[in-house]
């Protein structure tokens, strides 16, 4: 996960924003409807102009669909509960840790049942 840095300005036109995100300015446009978070301001020749926080949100959304594969209902809902993409992954590793042990131990009971059944069909 790469870490974008966002220049220090007060308004982005959507092309910049969609360099900095890596996405198509039509995804953008998609995100805006799906995630209320997102409220570009408009001039007065009706261009979007990003905030740094719609930026920020932005980034994170990317991060949420496109490298940890979240629906985008489901990156709807963590980010209503406030949490931001790198707290999530953060907070998932002892789970996953703990799940992936759970795995290994009921592989090799599987493996010792299986060795088990050869031998009884072997006698």
């Amino acid at each position: 996960m790469m870490k974008t840095t966002i220049p220090d300005k007060l308004y982005f036109k959507i092309g910049e924003v969609a360099k900095m995100a890596d996405v198509p300015t039509h995804v953008l446009r998609y995100w805006e409807s799906e995630f209320s978070g997102i409220k570009p301001k408009r001039a007065n020749s009706k261009q979007r102009l990003y905030r740094k926080q719609d930026v920020e949100l932005i980034l994170d959304i990317k991060i949420l669909l496109h490298e940890q594969g979240y629906t985008i209902a489901g990156a709807r809902k963590l980010l209503e509960s406030g949490q931001k993409p790198f707290q999530i992954v953060a907070e998932a590793e002892p789970v996953i840790i703990k799940a992936s042990n759970k795995l290994q131990t009921i592989k090799q009971e599987l493996k010792e049942l299986q060795d088990l059944l050869i031998s009884k069909k072997e006698s």
